[in-house]
């Protein structure tokens, strides 16, 4: 590979530049979305909130039998009109004016957008040889932060403007941005749909070993919010940190995506190294937790240190929990429902988004000290218990120890 930031020609750059488009029209998105809806729209915030929850349950419970329909049907074409689709719903959001026809737009947003990304999993499985999916997902996962950088920039110049013209752009090139993702996407080969014999079931659901797994990764997947709301709280009610780092924190952990995930992702190539990069993320989790909560009760410029030094720990079991949970998503999953177990695995990042601001603002905020250690213990231990649900779903598997064997 000549350019660790590029994936190579074929397939995977064209996932790539798919994962560019729209991800720069969903960074303008987020920064952008709630005051659009509460100035321009005119909802109360409150409502915004319950709305977009609501709509995020409802597509963390379409994403399964989306998933299913990309095998059954083919990733490539159900890839295209979920994203034709999701750039639809974005469009829609230009026309509300109330709550109902925000939540009906909110809950399309949310399903297209949970089904495309099971889709393109799905798709990027057909494409892409076993031994090459994590290294390119770290590719996506750098082109992600590349585009949301330069997305949040320009949703930036549109909250400095302050008009609802302003506003109306940027959701109507997020909507582009989609049209040109399905663009991009109709570029790749095809996957031939897999037809499977005999009666129908739960699928995904009825796999215990599977379930466990993906709920492991969910607790792991806690911290998620926690740039965004925990440690923002934690700076500004338990700390003298300057209210700038904030955003340094921010870019800190977005430029760090950027530049090392590829490198991080590595020396993850089978079922075993995963393992460990899962286990070895739980440590450093637990000392990124332990050095935030030294920052409580110390001089300014002594919090911002062990602050900065407890962001560059988080970012690094960040990394390494994602190539190791990637690696073990596909691996463990049977090569006929590849989009199925996709998007059940990927409920775990809405479950998160969901649940943990509760459990950070009441761990951190609640408990201060105890809580930032009980944080890094619980990911810990779900760090560790994902070694036996590892093997106990590898056992389970006659096709993924013929196809997967572990390393």
């Amino acid at each position: 590979m000549t350019n660790s930031l590029v994936p190579p020609a074929g397939p995977q750059r064209v996932l790539a530049l798919a994962q560019l488009s729209n991800s720069v029209g969903d960074g303008a998105y987020y920064v952008t979305s709630a005051l659009y809806f509460t100035h321009v729209v005119g909802l109360a915030p409150a409502r915004v909130g319950l709305g977009l929850t609501l709509a995020w349950a409802v597509g963390s419970l379409v994403g399964v039998p989306l998933g299913r329909l990309a095998d059954r049907r083919g990733a490539r074409g159900t890839a295209v009109l979920l994203a034709l689709a999701t750039g639809l719903a974005v469009a829609s959001f230009l026309t509300v004016r109330d709550f109902v026809p925000f939540l009906v737009a909110a809950c399309a947003y949310a399903s297209a957008q949970s089904g495309l990304a099971a889709a393109r999993q799905a798709l990027l499985a057909g494409l892409v040889p076993a031994g090459e999916r994590t290294g390119l997902l770290a590719h996506l996962q750098s082109t992600l932060n590349a585009g949301l950088a330069v997305g949040a920039g320009l949703g930036g110049l549109a909250l400095h403007a302050g008009t609802q013209a302003a506003y109306l752009g940027v959701f109507a090139l997020d909507a582009v941005s989609f049209v040109v993702c399905a663009v991009l996407l109709v570029r790749l080969p095809s996957v031939a749909p897999v037809v499977r014999e005999g009666r129908r079931d739960l699928g995904v659901l009825r796999d215990r070993p599977y379930a466990l797994l993906t709920l492991l990764n969910t607790v792991l997947l806690l911290r998620m919010p926690l740039l965004s709301l925990g440690l923002p709280l934690w700076i500004a009610g338990r700390t003298d940190a300057p209210a700038w780092l904030v955003s340094a924190l921010f870019v800190l952990n977005t430029g760090a995506v950027m530049l090392f995930q590829v490198r991080m992702a590595r020396g993850v190539t089978g079922i075993t190294s995963a393992t460990r990069a899962v286990r070895r993320s739980g440590w450093v989790m637990l000392a990124a937790c332990a050095v935030f909560a030294l920052s409580a009760g110390a001089s300014p410029w002594v919090a911002a240190g062990a602050l900065v030094a407890g962001a560059v720990l988080q970012v690094v079991a960040e990394m390494g929990q994602s190539a190791g949970s990637w690696q073990l998503s596909f691996d463990l999953a049977p090569a006929d429902r590849v989009g199925e177990y996709q998007g059940f695995f990927g409920t775990g990042v809405t479950v998160a988004r969901t649940l943990g601001p509760l459990v950070l603002t009441s761990l951190l905020l609640g408990w201060g000290t105890a809580g930032w250690l009980l944080l890094g213990g619980a990911t810990l231990v779900a760090s560790y218990a994902m070694g036996p649900a590892i093997r106990r779903t590898h056992a389970s598997r006659p096709d993924v120890r013929l196809r997967v064997p572990v390393n």
